[in-house]
């Protein structure tokens, strides 16, 4: 086992009794993020034997693994140590190549959104609480860029980090019981857009007529984590046009 120049920050922890997690840092930033899609990358194209998948996340990638094939495919060469330590080997030689400024999946993304009215129900609330006027709130949110920093929650379900502090609005206290799919919403210091009908208690102020998770594609999901967000307000009748031309 060997700890380089590369891994002396990282924290390699095990995550469950088939599952590691590697931790860049404990701060939602570029930087940092940069550094869980090189790796999660890596491993998706060059999974070791026993590999499951790999998720990763703000600050951090958890891999699944299968301990038995791993133990099998690695005993030659590691025969008195744990599933975990081998993998954990693994991933330090695969962060010890990955190469500073490799960057990929920085695709840009243009979401169109209707903000407001019955497709944004709680935007007037998102703007009295941060002393700003619907159209700053709108003028705000789609001035900004996106990074998707993770799928999760729903079916391609993207956590979207960057947005402005300015019209940052806690949860709703009642989360509702069905959202529309599409609709754009606001928790905290993030925003995200619903990809399918579900319960949730962010604040909507919007809507996109554009289908983010589709299970019969290839993939199933329009946004991927490192991709980039841009959101373009429409009005109310380019909303109706595009969702009945896309359906």
């Amino acid at each position: 086992m060997h700890a380089s120049k590369h891994t002396l920050n990282i924290s390699i922890e095990p995550f469950g009794d088939s599952a590691i997690i590697v931790r860049f840092g404990n701060r939602i930033n570029s930087d940092i993020y940069e550094k869980v899609q090189m790796l999660a990358n890596d491993l998706e194209n060059n999974p070791f034997p026993g590999m499951i998948e790999c998720v990763p996340a703000y600050t951090n990638v958890a891999v699944y693994y299968h301990p038995f094939v791993v133990y099998e495919s690695f005993k030659q060469v590691n025969n008195h140590v744990s599933p975990f330590q081998i993998v954990k080997s693994v991933i330090e030689e695969v962060i010890d190549q990955l190469e500073e400024g490799k960057r990929t999946n920085n695709r840009v993304i243009e979401i169109p959104v209707c903000y407001g009215g019955e497709y944004g129900p709680d935007i007037e609330k998102v703007a009295k609480h941060n002393l700003l006027t619907v159209d700053q709130v709108i003028d705000i949110h789609s001035n900004g860029e996106y990074r998707v920093y993770m799928i999760g929650f729903a079916p391609g379900f993207p956590f979207l980090g960057g947005m402005s502090e300015k019209i940052a609005t806690p949860r709703r206290s009642t989360p509702r019981q069905l959202i529309p799919p599409g609709s754009v919403g606001i928790a905290g210091g993030q925003t995200g857009v619903y990809p399918i009908a579900t319960p949730g208690g962010w604040q909507l102020i919007g809507q996109t007529p554009l289908q983010l998770f589709l299970p019969d594609k290839t993939p199933p999901c329009l946004l991927q984590a490192g991709n980039i967000v841009k959101f373009v307000p429409i009005s109310e009748q380019e909303f109706l046009y595009q969702k009945e031309e896309i359906e």
